[in-house]
C-alpha cells in the first residue's frame, strides 16, 4: 500500500476529529453529578412538583420556566446540556405565600430542564422536561 499526501492528510483529519470528539465534556453527567451533589445519593421521588416549559424555544436566549413546588424548601433548576448545568435556585422561607418562581433561562441547545426541589421533610423531588432550542443561547 503507497500512503500518499492526500491519503495522509485524510487520515490526520480524521484522527484528530475523533480525539476532538472524545475530548467533549458530557454535559448530561455534569448535571447529574450536580444533582448527586445536592441530594447526597437520596431517592428522587416525581410528581409533588410541576415544571412549565416550553417545548419548543425559537431562541435559546430567553427561555421562561416556571415550577410550582408546594411544600419545597428549595428548588434547583438544571440544564443538562448546558456547559454550567446549574441555572438557578430558590429558596423558600416558612412565611412564603406560594412556593413557586418563574424565570429566564439560557439554554445553548435542545435538552432537558430538570427541577429538584428540597421538601420539608427532607426529601427530594423532581420534575423535567424536555425544551427544543432552534438558535441556541450559550454561543451556538
Amino acid at each position: 500500500m503507497k500512503l500518499t499526501r492526500r491519503d495522509l492528510l485524510a487520515l490526520g483529519t480524521g484522527s484528530f476529529a475523533m480525539a476532538s470528539l472524545s475530548a467533549l465534556p458530557a454535559f448530561a453527567s455534569l448535571a447529574d453529578d450536580a444533582i448527586a451533589a445536592l441530594t447526597g445519593g437520596a431517592e428522587l421521588g416525581e410528581g409533588a412538583i410541576s415544571l412549565t416549559a416550553p417545548e419548543i424555544a425559537e431562541n435559546g436566549n430567553t427561555v421562561p420556566i416556571g415550577v410550582d413546588a408546594p411544600g419545597a424548601v428549595e428548588v434547583t433548576l438544571y440544564a443538562d446540556g448546558n456547559p454550567t448545568p446549574n441555572v438557578a435556585t430558590f429558596k423558600f422561607g416558612p412565611l412564603s405565600a406560594s412556593r413557586s418562581a418563574s424565570t429566564r433561562i439560557r439554554l445553548a441547545s435542545t435538552q432537558n430542564v430538570i427541577a429538584v426541589a428540597k421538601m420539608e421533610d427532607g426529601s427530594f423531588q423532581m420534575a423535567k422536561a424536555n425544551v427544543k432550542v432552534t438558535i441556541g443561547g450559550c454561543g451556538g
